[in-house]
C-alpha cells in the first residue's frame, strides 16, 4: 500500500519523497519507490537520474548470490555522502571548532565526557534491561531507536538471526563524529549498559558506510513471538 500519493505533486515534493525514502529504506530498487510512492517507472527514473547527475544518489553494489539463480537482481540505489549532506548538518564547523577547543583545555577526558553527557541526553528516558529476557531486549532496542529517530537520526529496528540490529539511517552529527569517534563509541559504551549485554557496531557513517547498525544478540530461546 503506497505510503503517499504524490504523482500530481510538486516536483520538488516528490524529489524530496524519494530521497526520503533512499535515507530510511535504502539500498531500495526502483520498483519499491514506484510502488510506495505512486510514481510509474519513467517517474522513478526520472528522479533517480537527476540524484545521480548530481551526485546525491547511487546504485549500490549488488548482493553476493549464493548459489545460481534466474536473471540479475533488480538494482537497488542508496544516498551517497552528498546526498546525506544536504539534508543539513547544522552548525559543523561551529561545532567541530568547539570540540577541538575542548580538547586542547580538557584534554581527551573532557572529549569523552561530553560524548557520554550527550548520549546520556538522547537516552535518558530509556529504561535499562531488567530480566534480560529476549522479548525485553528488543523493546528496549526499538525504544533506543525511537529515541534516536526523535532526535533526527532516522533509526530503526529489525530482526537478523538471533539477535536484533539497531540501523540509523542518518547521522546529523556525522562530519563531526569523523574528527571525534568518541561520539559513536560514547554510543556503544550506551547501548551495551542499556540493553545489558555486549553490542558490536558492524557499521558507520562517520566511517563512510550507507547507514550506522549495531548488532544486538538475543537469547535465541527466548526471542518474541511474533
Amino acid at each position: 500500500m503506497p505510503v503517499a500519493q504524490v504523482p500530481g505533486a510538486h516536483e520538488g515534493q516528490t524529489r524530496a519523497a524519494v530521497v526520503q525514502l533512499l535515507l530510511e529504506e535504502g539500498p531500495i530498487t526502483a520498483t519499491e519507490i514506484g510502488a510506495r510512492l505512486g510514481l510509474s517507472a519513467a517517474g522513478v527514473r526520472r528522479h533517480l537520474d537527476a540524484l545521480i547527475d548530481t551526485g546525491e544518489a547511487q546504485a549500490a553494489p549488488a548482493p553476493r548470490r549464493e548459489g545460481r539463480g534466474r536473471g540479475r537482481p533488480a538494482r537497488r540505489f542508496q544516498l551517497t555522502a552528498v546526498g546525506r549532506a544536504r539534508l543539513g548538518h547544522s552548525y559543523d564547523d561551529l561545532a567541530s571548532a568547539a570540540m577541538r577547543h575542548l580538547r586542547e583545555v580538557g584534554g581527551e577526558a573532557a572529549v569523552e565526557d561530553f560524548a557520554r553527557r550527550r548520549v546520556q541526553s538522547l537516552l535518558g528516558g530509556v529504561a535499562p534491561v531488567e530480566s534480560g529476557s529476549g522479548a525485553e531486549i528488543e523493546d528496549t532496542a526499538e525504544d533506543i531507536a525511537a529515541a534516536f529517530t526523535d532526535a533526527g537520526f532516522a533509526a530503526s529496528t529489525r530482526r537478523v538471526g538471533t539477535g536484533v540490529q539497531i540501523c540509523q539511517h542518518h547521522c546529523p552529527v556525522s562530519h563531526v563524529a569523523e574528527q571525534f569517534p568518541e561520539l559513536c563509541e560514547a554510543e556503544l559504551e550506551a547501548f551495551t549498559r542499556i540493553l545489558g549485554t555486549h553490542v558490536q557496531r558492524l557499521a558507520t557513517i562517520a566511517n563512510g558506510d550507507s547507514f550506522c547498525t549495531t548488532h544486538v544478540p538475543v537469547p535465541p530461546s527466548d526471542t518474541r513471538k511474533t
